[in-house]
């Protein structure tokens, strides 16, 4: 790691400087004083106003810290737009596991809850806010294009209770002590809500409306999550969390490698079953032709001319 900061400091900021310095020295205040909180005085004055990373070798890990967690924060915000709309196109939920998306759902609640009354770093944990109200509607999705109006109203319910006990109730209801037991818990329920989908996936042969781009993102999101955790949280339960969560993200990004072009047996099916449906019937030459026939008469006449 060491390095990196001299090869770039040398051949690439240092030569820069001329022209960066009138740059970073002229900053607006509310710029300045954005990347001060991001970064501390001590790396602000290095980093930007001396435009040396080189000087702390905390600094620069820090930078890289600060500006991935904020791009996960940014790209989270649509993350899971692509799985959304396509279920909404095909009004379908094949291939995508309600079970998977309602554990995330559950373990993002305590998460960002517990994140929250710990003060770290909105940096550190922003997403997760964000990804579970897309997780919600997702998961009212599946289950209304399941044909389960009914359990999505109250799966919705159960959602806005939890996450107000969580979130708004402070230590009325759920104290710091039990909030520690949830996270360790949350952990879990982030490793178990992968496990139905890869499930999904494996038993139906095929990805059906699952979103590549949202398993992809989870890849590379949980992979920078890690770093960024090292980095800025001093949190065990929080870093191994991530690390298992990257694991089976891995196998989910396996998966809709091999399975990429192969439908699910879910969404092929569903011709052979309306096939199956119309092949025991036999329809009269009559009627599928739009004539209409008279029930009492069976074929053509035979009456003899007399």
């Amino acid at each position: 790691m060491e390095a990196l900061p001299q090869f770039l400091q040398s051949n690439i900021i240092t030569p820069l400087q001329p022209l960066l310095r009138p740059i970073t020295t002229s900053l607006p205040t509310p710029i300045n004083d954005a990347l001060i909180s991001l970064l501390g005085a001590n790396c602000y004055t290095s980093l930007v106003l001396g435009l040396d990373i080189t000087k702390d070798p905390e600094c620069f890990p820090l930078a890289i810290s600060k500006i991935l967690g904020i791009a996960i924060v940014v790209f989270s915000a649509i993350v899971k737009v692509p799985q959304i709309l396509k279920l909404i196109s095909s009004r379908s939920a094949a291939g995508v596991s309600f079970t998977s998306y309602a554990l995330e759902t559950a373990s993002f609640l305590i998460t960002l809850a517990y994140n929250a009354r710990q003060g770290f770093p909105f940096s550190t944990y922003g997403e997760v806010a964000l990804i579970a109200v897309q997780d919600i509607v997702v998961s009212v999705l599946v289950l209304v294009f399941s044909g389960q109006t009914a359990t999505a109203g109250a799966f919705l319910a159960a959602v806005i209770g939890i996450g107000y006990a969580l979130l708004f109730s402070g230590e009325s209801i759920v104290d710091n002590a039990t909030m520690g037991y949830l996270q360790a818990g949350a952990g879990l329920l982030g490793i178990a809500s992968k496990l139905p989908q890869i499930w999904t996936i494996w038993s139906q042969g095929g990805i059906g409306q699952l979103s590549a781009f949202a398993v992809f993102n989870y890849l590379f999101g949980s992979l920078s999550r890690i770093f960024t955790t090292l980095q800025e949280v001093d949190d065990k339960l929080i870093l191994y969390g991530f690390v298992a969560g990257f694991s089976l993200n891995v196998i989910l990004a396996a998966q809709v490698i091999y399975y990429w072009n192969t439908p699910s047996s879910t969404a092929s099916k569903k011709p052979s079953s309306r096939k199956q449906a119309t092949s025991g019937v036999q329809i009269p030459a009559a009627v599928s032709s739009g004539v209409s026939q008279s029930p009492s008469v069976k074929g053509p006449s035979t009456r003899r001319r007399g």
